[in-house]
């Protein structure tokens, strides 16, 4: 049996295993405002629809990546941008 390594599925569902610990992570505020989600070169697209809690969040940028990156175990994202 072949693993999702081999099979180039692993870095796919550990995308899709951040993605969905976002509104986790990012606690229900946040949540309550984010409209849309996901990511695309190691960068994690977070659309809100709160200007004011864009620019807020954009501060906190790298301890979003960490604890994100934390959840999934290893090291799926570099950056996260609010838009």
């Amino acid at each position: 049996m072949r693993t999702l390594r081999e099979q180039g599925l692993e870095t796919p569902l550990q995308q899709k295993r951040l993605v969905e610990a976002w509104p986790e992570v990012a606690g229900d505020l946040i949540k309550r405002y984010t409209l849309n989600t996901y990511i695309y070169n190691q960068t994690l697209y977070v659309r809100l629809s709160n200007p004011a809690l864009r620019a807020d969040l954009s501060m906190r940028r790298e301890e979003f990546v960490q604890k994100l990156n934390a959840v999934v175990g290893e090291q799926v994202i570099t950056d996260v941008r609010f838009c």
